[in-house]
């Protein structure tokens, strides 16, 4: 268990953030997200749509990829929004699933 003996350096955690460009791809799926649960009903009421339980908000085009909202959002099984090749970075390398190739 990390930082047992000293407080967790937030601010130097946040300037690293920044420094990967992490935060506006966040802010993106953030957005989208909500969009999502704005557009579908929520019975339940615990935030999230029920269309979306469960599921992944997919973008039509990666983020890393240039994609934004704008271009499109789908709601996927979570094995199928994450089944995409990544690179040594963690991004889409390619947009073409193992599932779709077959």
């Amino acid at each position: 268990m990390p930082y047992v003996n000293k407080p967790r350096p937030y601010k130097k955690e946040y300037q690293q953030q920044l420094s990967r460009d992490e935060t506006y791809e966040r802010r993106e799926r953030e957005r989208a997200r909500a969009k999502v649960d704005k557009k579908y009903t929520d019975r339940n009421g615990n935030g999230k749509a029920d269309a979306r339980e469960g599921k992944d908000v997919a973008h039509k085009r990666a983020l890393s990829k240039g994609g934004s909202n704008g271009d499109g959002l789908s709601i996927q099984s979570v094995s199928a929004n994450r089944s995409f090749r990544r690179g040594s970075n963690h991004k889409v390398v390619s947009e073409v699933s193992k599932k779709e190739r077959k």
